[in-house]
């Protein structure tokens, strides 16, 4: 896996390096070699695996053939501004 940093932007180049692998499933894989997996645990999660696959496919290709709705879009959000600090100058009652 590569990652170029661009203007030594370091904390750019190790989004990009989360992200690749985030979407390579290394996360995902590191977490489950923590501790030993029994053979027939792996098989269940396997078998799990492949239905969620399988069932994924299969609404994917009913959205594309108009039998379930697709899914609605987020509307992009607008870029947040640094909330401004709003101080209190009243005196206590006294």
């Amino acid at each position: 896996m590569q990652v170029l940093v661009r203007d030594n932007n370091v904390e750019q180049a190790l989004r990009v390096l989360k992200k690749k692998m985030q979407r390579e499933g290394l996360f995902r894989e590191m977490k489950q070699r923590r501790a030993y997996e029994k053979p027939s645990e792996k098989r269940t999660r396997k078998n799990a695996e492949a239905i969620r696959r399988a069932r994924k496919l299969a609404r994917k290709k009913a959205q594309y053939e108009g039998l379930l709705p697709k899914p609605k879009r987020k509307a992009p959000r607008a870029p947040q501004r640094p909330a401004e600090a709003s101080f209190s100058a009243t005196k206590p009652a006294s």
